[in-house]
Formats: C-alpha cells, structure tokens, sequence
C-alpha cells in the first residue's frame, strides 16, 4: 500500500477490526502486514462479538447489572492487549496471540504469492 510494512501492521490494530479489514484486503503481497491485519479482525471482531451477545443476554435476563462488570473487564483487557499489538507491530515484531494468532497466521499466508 506504499508505507513500511510496520507502520501498516501497526495502523491495522488502530480502530480495531475495521483497519484490520482495510489493510488486509488492502494489502496482497506482505505476509507481515496480513498477519497483523487479520490478528487484528480475529481478536478484536471477537472481542465485539462477545460484549454484543452479553449485552443481548443481561438485557433479556433483566440482569444487565451482573453482566456489566463482566464486559468492563474484558473491554479492559483488550485495551491492554491492543497496547501491546500496536507497540509490537509499529516496532516491526511479529508479535503472535494465542489461538487467535495461529489462525491469523493461516489466513494471512492465503492468497499470497
């Protein structure tokens, strides 16, 4: 896409999945890029799926109170982790997840040369 491959890693975590799609398509031949890129859709596309299914749950369970403080600290922690992704990535480090990471590493790898 015409920047250094860490500065494309690093703003493919900077709002989330949604930069994480732009640079993945985005980017067709770097493996470092597509693998932040993806990281980035896998981690933080979870990270929104599960705070939307526990909103939904607390808010038909009239419970809404308990499941709260539950989304408060997973949204804390993936602040945390996006830290340390954007640090590791503008850095030009292949900084991998758990899980997360080795199915990011499956998908950035498809569809280049």
């Amino acid at each position: 896409m015409g920047m250094a491959q860490n500065t494309e890693a690093g703003l493919s975590y900077v709002f989330w999945w949604i930069t994480g799609l732009i640079f993945f398509f985005g980017e067709k031949q770097n493996r470092f890029v597509r693998f932040h890129a993806m990281q980035s859709i896998l981690f933080f596309g979870g990270v929104s799926i599960l705070d939307f299914i526990l909103n939904a749950i607390g808010s038909v369970l009239h419970i809404y109170f308990v499941f709260s403080g539950l989304t408060s600290l997973i949204w804390l922690a993936a602040v945390v982790i996006w830290i340390i992704l954007m640090i590791n990535s503008f850095q030009g480090k292949y900084f991998k997840l758990p899980v997360v990471g080795d199915y990011a590493e499956k998908y950035a790898n498809q569809g280049t040369m």
